[in-house]
C-alpha cells in the first residue's frame, strides 16, 4: 500500500491561511492599516473602492522598509515583531503572527511601494497570488504605500459569498473606526470611490469620539478613570438616557487593541443596572491597559479574542469603576 500522506504545495497552504485571516475585505483593511500603526506612523491614509472588492490602499509616513524586508515581509510567519515563544506573553504591537501580508499576497495583486528615511531610492514590488511579477528600485517618498486589488481573484467561492458594496463598506468602516479610536494622536483619512469618508486631525480621545459619531456626543459623554496594580480604566461611557437598542457604539481596548470580552460586556451591563430601559445598550469607549504577560492574544489570527489572567478581578473593579463614574455624575449612588 503507497503514502497517502502529502505537504500542501505553498500555494494551497496560504490560500487555506488565507480564508483564516483574511474573510472579507475589512481584514484585510485591518491588517494594513495596523501595520501602518506598527511603522509609527503620524499619518495614514485608507483609499478604498469598489467596498474594498477592486481596491483597498493604506499610505502612511512611519519607517518605511529595506529592499530586503518589502521582499520578505510577503513570506509566511516573517515578521519584525517577535523573535522567541515567550515573546507571545509581552506583544506590544499590533501585529507578530507574520500571516496577513503572507495570506492577502496568496489572494490579490499587491503593489507595496516602501523607502526608508536614510534610503536614497526605496523599493517597489508587485505580487500576483504569491508570486513576485516584479521588484525595482523606486524614487518615492518615505514610508510606504500597500495597494490590494482585486481581493479573492483566484478564490472565486469566497468572493462570492462577500455581501453587498453597502454591507461591505459598513465592515470597512468598523474596522478604520477601531484603529481611530485607539490612536487619537494620529492623523486619519479615508476615501471611498473617490470620496472622502473621514479627516481626522490628532486630537484628545473625546474629540476623535465627536469626530467619528458627531457632535451630538459631547453631551453625552461621561469620564472614567482609575488605576490599580491589576489594571488601568480610562476612557467614556454614554449617560443612561442616550442609550440605543443596538449595540452600535461599543469599544473594548485591552493595551491598544480592539478587543471582543463578553464577560467584561456583563460587567458593564451591571454597572449599568436598573439604569437603562430593557432592550436598550450604553455606549462605551473603555481601554484596558494590564501587563502584557497577564493578557494571551494568541488565541486566534483576528487578535480580538483575549484571555486575562485575572478576569474576575478585572469584572470586579470595572463594574465599581463605572458605577463610581456615573455616581459623580449624580446619575447613580456610588454603592450598592
Amino acid at each position: 500500500m503507497t503514502d497517502i500522506i502529502r505537504l500542501l504545495p505553498d500555494s494551497v497552504a496560504n490560500k487555506i491561511a488565507a480564508g483564516e485571516v483574511i474573510q472579507r475585505p475589512a481584514s484585510a483593511a485591518k491588517e494594513l492599516l495596523e501595520n501602518a500603526i506598527d511603522s509609527g506612523a503620524s499619518a495614514i491614509k485608507l483609499i478604498v473602492k469598489d467596498a474594498g472588492k477592486t481596491l483597498i490602499k493604506v499610505i502612511d509616513n512611519g519607517c518605511g522598509m529595506s529592499e530586503t524586508d518589502a521582499r520578505m515581509c510577503f513570506e509566511r510567519h516573517a515578521t519584525s515583531k517577535i523573535q522567541k515563544a515567550d515573546d507571545l506573553f509581552a506583544i506590544r504591537t499590533m501585529g507578530f503572527r507574520g500571516e496577513a501580508l503572507a495570506s492577502i499576497a496568496a489572494i490579490s495583486q499587491i503593489e507595496i511601494k516602501t523607502k526608508r528615511i536614510e534610503d536614497e531610492l526605496g523599493t517597489s514590488i508587485e505580487i500576483e497570488g504569491a508570486e513576485v511579477k516584479s521588484q525595482n528600485a523606486d524614487n518615492c517618498p518615505n514610508g510606504t504605500s500597500i495597494a490590494v486589488k482585486n481581493l479573492f481573484f483566484n478564490v472565486p467561492a469566497r468572493r462570492n459569498f462577500l455581501k453587498s458594496n453597502t454591507a461591505e463598506t459598513r465592515h470597512i468602516i468598523e474596522e478604520f473606526n477601531r484603529i481611530a479610536l485607539v490612536n487619537p494622536q494620529i492623523s486619519f483619512s479615508m476615501f471611498h470611490n473617490n470620496k472622502q469618508v473621514f479627516q481626522l486631525y490628532p486630537s484628545t480621545l473625546k474629540q476623535r469620539i465627536i469626530a467619528l459619531f458627531g457632535n451630538m456626543y459631547k453631551q453625552r459623554l461621561v469620564p472614567v478613570e482609575q488605576k490599580s496594580d491589576i489594571v488601568n480604566i480610562s476612557g467614556f461611557i454614554g449617560k443612561p438616557e442616550f442609550a440605543k437598542k443596538t449595540r452600535g457604539e461599543q469599544y473594548f481596548f485591552a493595551n491598544n487593541r480592539f478587543i471582543k470580552h463578553p464577560y467584561l460586556n456583563h460587567s458593564v451591563n451591571g454597572a449599568f443596572k436598573e439604569l437603562l430601559p430593557s432592550d436598550t445598550y450604553p455606549a462605551y469607549f473603555l481601554y484596558l491597559e494590564v501587563d502584557p504577560k497577564m493578557i494571551d492574544v494568541n488565541i486566534h489570527p483576528t487578535k480580538t479574542e483575549v484571555n486575562f489572567q485575572d478576569d474576575k478581578l478585572i469584572y470586579s473593579i470595572l463594574r465599581a469603576t463605572l458605577k463610581q463614574s456615573l455616581g459623580k455624575f449624580s446619575i447613580t449612588p456610588t454603592l450598592d
